[in-house]
This record gives structure tokens, C-alpha cells and sequence, in this order.
């Protein structure tokens, strides 16, 4: 999100407030284990910071009247806890040095405690949502873990595969990110206080963002700012994560195909996402990303129950917009 999306967002009452207590939590939590290896490169992940876009969702998906209710601190904090699991794990898998301009876990401390923290921040999600005694908020989000599970099985298989459809990634992107976004939702809904058939909605309208909001994430990777985003260009063509852009793009021009198959080298990653550019292939996936982006709105505007709909649509637009 821009830096003004996210101050739009802010002003809501009482958003601030609440975003403070979700960061003490985690801090709580991250730290429960006092100071083993995993708690303090746990403490690294969670001090090198991000939007707190999840929590955020969780606490806009509550009615306005609702927001006083217990456990959204909770849900608060153990979505952002998966979503800083998958981060780890990530990282590991694709052997990435930086995340958010600051060493990873795995760079800074090998892959076995990479596995090991990611592993204990799971753990640390569901213990946080349990103590709340709400087991179907906890189904709510083993079922999202469950998705992030298959999403990763199926980004493995998509490899280097430059005829991957779209189609097949947004499956991808609906299971790795579109199902946390609805699992925050739909948390948000749940401890709010909103009926069951508006907590459906509201995940249907949420997973619709978080299509909106990966696809948006992708395009960065081909041409975003590398000081804005933390992470240097074509990291996605250099780990051979197939993306919309360059997917887009192998469809237009064999070159960018052929360097995919073979897998990217340092040396082609301008060349490439150069070309990827020329075949409009950015812009179209902006334009898909803008779509969903709509279909979330239209969720949206049919949902009612006291939600706070204009700031809920300032994150639509905010998840599109998007420099960092």
C-alpha cells in the first residue's frame, strides 16, 4: 500500500490503537520462549517490520459497533504470525538473503533454524487463537494454513514452468494469499460480532482483495523500486517463480520463455523484464489486478451489518495502488 492509503486507513477510530496492541502482543508471543534460537530470530522477523495489513483487515471486518470485542486482538495477532511463518519458510525455500531490505532468517542463521522458527510461529498462531476458546475461529484458520499448504506444493510444481496458464496461478495466488486475506476477514466478521452469512461474504470479498493484492505484489517485482520494496528486481525470475507479468510475457515473446526454462542468470534479469514490459504484459496484470480489485468492491457493496465500507474500499484501492 502507499504510504497515503495506509494513513487514510489509520485515521480510522480506533485503528491505531488497536494496530499497538496487536504489535505488543506479538511481541509477547513471538518472545514466549525466552531466549532460544528460535524466539530471537522469531524477535528478528517481527522487528524487521511490515504494514500489518492482516491484522489491520481483521480489525475493519468487525462492525463498527463490534470492535470492542474480545478476541479480535487475538485473531489480530495470529494472522500476522502465519503470514510472518510463511515469510520465514519462504525465504528458506527460495534462498532469499533479504526481506524488506534486512537479512533473512535464513541468511542469517541457516536453514535449520529457518525451518525451526517458521515451524514455532505457526505453533504460536494457534496457541494465541485457542486461548480465545473459539474453535471454530480456530478452524477458520487451520483451514487458510491448510490452503497455504497446497498453494506451496503447487508454486514448487509451477518451477521454471513458463507454461503455466494463468488460470493455474491464480489458483496459486487464491490459495497462498487469498485464503489468509478471507481467513482475516472472516475473524474480524466472527469476533465482531456479524451474522454467519455476512462473515461468508465477507470472504468472498476479502479473497477477491487478496487476489487484487498479489498480483499487484508481482508486478513490483518486475518494476518496482527496489528502496521502496526492500528486495532487489526479478527475484521472482531468478528463483523461477512463474508470476502473471512474465507468464504474460513468455505467452508474447519466446526470449523471455527461454529464459525461464533455463532458469535466469543475474546477467538477464533487466534484459528480460525489459521485454517482459515491451509485450504489455505489466499492464496487463495490472489490469487483472484491477479487475479483482472490482470484484472485491462488488462483495463490498452487497455486505451491510454496520461495517465501516469506505475503509474497507480505501484497502481495495490501497492493495492495488501499491509501491512497496
Amino acid at each position: 500500500m502507499t504510504a497515503g492509503a495506509v494513513a487514510e486507513v489509520l485515521h480510522v477510530p480506533g485503528l491505531s490503537a488497536y494496530v499497538d496492541a496487536v504489535e505488543s502482543a506479538l511481541e509477547e508471543s513471538v518472545g514466549w520462549a525466552g531466549e532460544s534460537a528460535v524466539a530471537g530470530a522469531g524477535s528478528e522477523t517481527l522487528r524487521s517490520g511490515g504494514k500489518r495489513l492482516r491484522p489491520m483487515l481483521v480489525y475493519l471486518s468487525a462492525p463498527v459497533g463490534g470492535r470492542g470485542g474480545d478476541g479480535l486482538v487475538a485473531a489480530g495477532c495470529a494472522v500476522e504470525l502465519v503470514h510472518m511463518a510463511t515469510l520465514v519458510h519462504d525465504d528458506q525455500l527460495d534462498a532469499a538473503p533479504l526481506r524488506r531490505g534486512r537479512p533473512t532468517v535464513w541468511a542469517a542463521h541457516g536453514a535449520a533454524t529457518a525451518r525451526a522458527t517458521g515451524d514455532y510461529l505457526f505453533a504460536r498462531a494457534f496457541a494465541d487463537l485457542c486461548a480465545t476458546g473459539d474453535m471454530r475461529a480456530v478452524a477458520i484458520l487451520s483451514e487458510a494454513c491448510l490452503a497455504l499448504a497446497r498453494g506451496e506444493i503447487l508454486q514448487r510444481a509451477q518451477a521454471g514452468d513458463p507454461a503455466t496458464t494463468p488460470e493455474q496461478y491464480l489458483e496459486r495466488c487464491r490459495l497462498k494469499t487469498g485464503h489468509l486475506f478471507a481467513a482475516a476477514a472472516m475473524l474480524g466478521g466472527r469476533f465482531g460480532g456479524l451474522p454467519d452469512p455476512d462473515i461468508g461474504r465477507l470472504g468472498a470479498f476479502a479473497t477477491a482483495l487478496g487476489l487484487a493484492f498479489q498480483i499487484a505484489d508481482d508486478i513490483l517485482d518486475c518494476d518496482g523500486r527496489p528502496d521502496t520494496t526492500g528486495k532487489p528486481l526479478g527475484t521472482d525470475l531468478l528463483d523461477g517463480t512463474v508470476t502473471l507479468p512474465l507468464i504474460l510475457g513468455a505467452r508474447r515473446d519466446p526470449a523471455v520463455a527461454g529464459v525461464i526454462s533455463r532458469g535466469a542468470a543475474r546477467k538477464d534479469v533487466l534484459s528480460t523484464l525489459a521485454r517482459v514490459a515491451r509485450s504489455g504484459a505489466v499492464r496487463d496484470a495490472r489490469a487483472e489486478a484491477e479487475r479483482h480489485a472490482d470484484e472485491a468492491l462488488a462483495h463490498l457493496a452487497a455486505l451491510d451489518g454496520g461495517l465501516d465500507s469506505e475503509a474497507l474500499a480505501a484497502v481495495v484501492r490501497g492493495a492495488v495502488d501499491r509501491n512497496a
